[in-house]
């Protein structure tokens, strides 16, 4: 993405709709009066009394116990360097998005007007009955080591300098697992640290905490090895200063089997690698751009075991995989600290997560055949969904071992199961759609590409690395809505209409008529509709012109529909197309069928619908639980709409016996595990979470989706059809752009999957 597009799409981003980037949300009823005088005066005057009696009740009766402070003073921001506490708003509003998303906590981002340490801590000690939990951020150093010290001897709740611990912790379970696969014991290994910052300091005393030897580390910063003979060392820099007769970068890595990079972008040269140990581990974590390039350092030694902070690579030493699960887990137990066993506890759990069999959720995201522990997998992916109910319960568990829990857990299987439910990971699967896609993009054509929003979320597809958009449509009108939009990139443009073409249309023409001359279309037919947009968009996937489509923002479905289906061939094995919608509920991912095309099915198509949705979940590494939907539970009424449900259930139950299926079955039983389980313990969908919803006819299913999407309740994103050879994909009228850009991304996916 280029520096003024991204500039512009950041600015827009953080302004519109609305400024910021998180909001508070009540989570109490306030509708009635009733709802207010207890919210506020005279009720509120309770619990205020019940927390003066016992300060313990605050947990009871606010927020405070899901509460984290992201605070700064704007010293040390990203790259930015002191920037100060206004301009590192932004920053700590992302922080606190990512402490919601990944581990469902509440943030308040507090930016303090305050350089000097004694006044920092002042205010934070000032504030900090209100919060659950203190995330201290981009603060330099020396000061932050002060600064956290005391905020942790003074305060009883959990407090963190994530930029000092968050590193230490992720790169500490990659170095574990780098060793094992090294063969390498971490008291015996030369570790050579490059940067002498926060996050250095702090990586190397974790480090030591899990065995690394301090006569075998050396640390280098601007000036060279820290030396013990080096006048003025800070206390921090003094614990890691070296005896040996060492002074550059490029002695200190001789024979070395470690390399932590914190510092500057290509430090470490092509001739330092080779001079390393055998089976170098290199972790190379400036950002955006590592000490030495991945590709390059790959390419010089077979044998590096390689981790950068980077998406694009392997083995990303990504914060993300901490912070939110170390205060999750800190938080349900009441900690008063993090301490140094809550965080080697985190660390373990990374390192053991890595190397159990990965979920085939994470296989598909990351376009992978099978993640298996090894050189390319130390450390797990930041959107493995087992990340909330395995780091927390480590953590929950080390503060309640090492006496720092004032509230201890019990029930760790029913604990589990909360955090599994948090945040159901619908919040990650957009992020997935879209990182799947980016692994592979294909041609993808927009064939309403002289529409406004079509063109924005072509745009953004392409910036994003999603697909490579081929826009159709009015060549001029595209052209002005380029120019009024600044997409000036070079993208291929195709007016069907244009003399231009005329060659193109009548190859197109004379295939299209080869197949449908017996349904009643002449040549003259043939040629007439290749002018028209998605006739030809259709034949240009069909003749490998291009490898996905999606169209319908500006015409009513079935107008789309019609093109698609006389010019594409359905899968072998399909007699009728379908769609189903994926909607990403507070609960987890929902898809429902058939959403757009079969008015009113049959048993036997109603069977098909199942299957086909249930390759689509699979498609989304997800393992489909289908519920076969009626105004009835399991035969309790005769009328035909029941009965055709009844007997879709039980040829699916005589093809597919594997297949998780049941019905009929009205909605609330098939959504609520603990109704279902108390009226139909009999029934295989008891103890299982349905992610498959497939309804007894168009009405049900249509009119369900767009309510829930109207009511705010779930993010549509289909409907996705089912049954087409190619991948062609038809956009609800007038849609959004953001749901254009998912619905690309789909297509990306389904054009990936084909293709293999």
């Amino acid at each position: 993405m280029r520096s003024e597009q991204q500039r512009r799409a950041a600015l827009v981003y953080h302004a519109k709709p609305r400024p910021g980037k998180t909001e508070v949300v009540p989570t109490k009823n306030y509708d009635t009066q009733r709802d207010l005088a207890l919210a506020y005066s005279p009720g509120v005057a309770i619990p205020c009394m019940e927390i003066e009696e016992d300060k313990s009740n605050l947990y009871k009766y606010t927020n405070k116990g899901n509460l984290v402070a992201v605070i700064s003073n704007g010293t040390a921001v990203l790259g930015l360097g002191d920037i100060g506490p206004e301009a590192s708003k932004p920053v700590m509003e992302g922080k606190a998005l990512l402490f919601k998303i990944f581990a469902d906590i509440d943030v308040f981002d507090i930016e303090v007007d305050a350089k000097d340490p004694d006044k920092f801590i002042e205010a934070v000690k000032a504030i900090a009955p209100t919060f659950g939990g203190i995330n201290l951020e981009d603060i330099k150093s020396p000061e932050a080591f002060e600064i956290e010290r005391r905020l942790k001897e003074e305060l009883n709740i959990p407090v963190m300098h994530d930029d000092q611990h968050g590193t230490a912790i992720i790169s500490a379970a990659a170095l574990l697992n780098a060793l094992e696969l090294a063969d390498k014991k971490i008291g015996e290994v030369k570790i050579v640290v490059s940067g002498a910052g926060a996050a250095a300091i702090s990586c190397t005393k974790l480090y030591r905490a899990f065995g690394a030897n301090v006569e075998n580390i050396v640390m280098t910063d601007s000036k060279g090895v820290i030396r013990k003979d080096r006048a003025s060392l800070s206390p921090e820099k003094e614990e890691f200063a070296t005896g040996l007769d060492l002074h550059t970068l490029e002695d200190a890595i001789q024979g070395a089997d470690v390399f932590i990079g914190l510092s500057l972008a290509d430090i470490l040269s092509q001739e330092m690698l080779l001079s390393m140990a055998k089976n170098p581990i290199v972790f190379a974590m400036a950002n955006p751009d590592p000490e030495i390039e991945y590709t390059l350092a790959c390419s010089t030694r077979a044998d590096v075991i390689m981790a950068t902070g980077r998406s694009d690579h392997p083995n990303q030493v990504n914060n993300v995989l901490g912070f939110p699960f170390i205060f999750r887990g800190a938080l349900d137990v009441r900690a008063t600290t993090i301490n140094e066993e809550m965080k080697m506890a985190a660390v373990k759990a990374l390192a053991d997560l890595a190397k159990e069999p990965v979920p085939e959720q994470v296989n598909v995201v990351y376009d992978q055949t099978r993640l298996t522990f090894g050189r390319e997998y130390i450390i797990p992916k930041p959107f493995d969904p087992r990340l909330i109910s395995t780091i927390p319960v480590a953590v929950a568990k080390a503060a309640i071992a090492s006496g720092v829990a004032t509230e201890p857990i019990t029930d760790w299987e029913r604990y589990t199961e909360e955090l599994a439910g948090r945040l159901g990971n619908s919040q990650k699967m957009v992020r997935l759609l879209h990182d799947r896609a980016k692994a592979a993009p294909k041609r993808l054509v927009f064939a309403e590409a002289d529409h406004m929003d079509v063109l924005k979320a072509a745009q953004i597809v392409h910036e994003e690395g999603i697909a490579i958009p081929i826009l159709l449509g009015n060549r001029t009108i595209i052209e002005e809505l380029r120019e009024a939009i600044s997409f000036d990139d070079e993208i291929e443009i195709i007016d069907p209409k244009e003399d231009l073409h005329k060659k193109q249309r009548e190859v197109y023409a004379h295939l299209f008529w080869k197949d449908q001359r017996r349904k009643g279309y002449t040549l003259y037919d043939a040629q007439r509709l290749m002018r028209e947009r998605n006739y030809y968009a259709s034949m240009m996937i069909k003749n490998g012109d291009a490898d996905a489509m999606i169209s319908g923002y500006s015409r009513n479905y079935r107008s789309v529909v019609k093109p698609i289906l006389e010019t594409i061939s359905k899968e072998k094995g399909v007699s009728r197309v379908a769609a189903t919608n994926l909607m990403l509920t507070k609960s987890g991912p929902l898809f429902l069928s058939d959403t757009t095309i079969n008015v009113d099915p049959t048993a036997n198509e109603l069977a098909k619908i199942a299957q086909m949705t249930a390759n689509t979940s699979k498609l989304f590494g997800l393992e489909p639980v289908i519920a076969l939907l009626s105004f009835s539970n399991f035969g309790s009424s005769r009328f035909p709409q029941a009965k055709k449900v009844s007997q879709a259930v039980a040829m699916l139950h005589r093809s597919d016996p594997q297949l998780m299926v049941d019905g009929p079955i009205q909605s609330d039983f098939a959504l609520n595990k603990e109704m279902l389980q108390k009226g139909f313990p009999f029934s295989n969908l008891s103890k299982m979470k349905v992610n498959v919803l497939v309804f007894p006819n168009l009405d049900a299913a249509n009119i369900t989706y767009k309510l829930m999407k109207e009511l705010k309740e779930a993010l549509s994103i289909g409907p996705i059809l089912m049954g087409l050879s190619e991948p062609i994909h038809v956009l609800q009228l007038g849609a959004s752009v953001e749901e254009i850009v998912n619905m690309s991304a789909i297509a990306v996916i389904d054009a990936q999957s084909k293709n293999k």
